[in-house]
């Protein structure tokens, strides 16, 4: 049988010994504004700031796509994501306030995110 020494269990713990690690925590750091701030830009849908995408709302940029090839088969996580297969092209391009490890990617008329660690970007 365990004597109920475990680490972390508040019966073994002394008060003072349990107030100390936020009294330390709250003097070592340095306040930080918890509201988050999600630049605007007029006319791109706020959703993808939000990290919420809907691929009909993503209109792709007058400028700035580029053609790239798959390299790796990727599996679509959920509808705001777009299914790759290995050695096909793309059309990707990258939107103000969006992950930069992740693309707009477009095949035809299907768009969603891609991961840009499964492409190579060629022009």
């Amino acid at each position: 049988r365990f004597s109920g020494t475990f680490v972390g269990n508040a019966e073994s713990a002394s008060p003072a010994a349990a107030a100390s690690p936020p009294a330390v925590a709250a003097a070592t750091l340095p306040a930080v504004p918890t509201i988050p701030v999600v630049p605007t830009i007029v006319g791109v849908p706020n959703t993808v700031a939000e990290g919420v995408l809907n691929p009909n709302e993503v209109k792709p940029p007058a400028s700035g796509t580029r053609r790239a090839r798959v390299l790796y088969d990727y599996e679509a996580a959920d509808s705001t994501e777009l299914a790759l297969l290995a050695d096909e092209m793309i059309t990707v391009y990258s939107l103000p306030g969006m992950d930069p490890d992740w693309l707009i990617g477009e095949r035809g008329n299907q768009k969603g995110k891609v991961p840009v660690t499964y492409l190579e970007l060629l022009s």
